[in-house]
């Protein structure tokens, strides 16, 4: 099932507040098919006027989270087209396509509310 994650951050404009963040405890796919990981938060995403900002990391075990999409949408340098990143406002998902077998590993989603608010890795 879904395991609500908390995302604590702080508004200078409106005070403190909590957004509540979900993404799915896991998800299996067979190789070569599509898979896709949601992510979903009560409150919308800061938006800079043309993007979201909301990223997702993938973390091998042993290793440093690795950046793999920005803004929502922008692939980071380096990853393969076969991930993709969509969605806005308060849904977004990261799709996929195609999946191999080192693209085993933790998904999270980062999202940031505010100018000056902390962002926190959510799993």
């Amino acid at each position: 099932g879904e395991t609500p994650k908390l995302l604590i951050y702080k508004d200078t404009n409106r005070g403190s507040g909590v957004s509540d963040l979900t993404q799915p405890g896991a998800v299996s796919s067979a190789l070569g098919r599509s898979v896709t990981i949601s992510c979903r938060v009560s409150r919308a995403v800061y938006n800079d006027g043309s993007d979201d900002i909301l990223a997702w990391y993938q973390q091998k075990e042993g290793e440093t989270p690795k950046l793999l999409i920005y803004w929502a949408n922008r692939r980071a340098s380096g990853i393969p087209g076969r991930f993709t990143g969509s969605g806005s406002g308060t849904d977004f998902t990261l799709t996929i396509s195609g999946v191999q077998a080192e693209d085993a590993a933790v998904y999270y989603c980062q999202s940031y509310h505010w100018l000056n608010s902390q962002t926190v890795f959510t799993q």
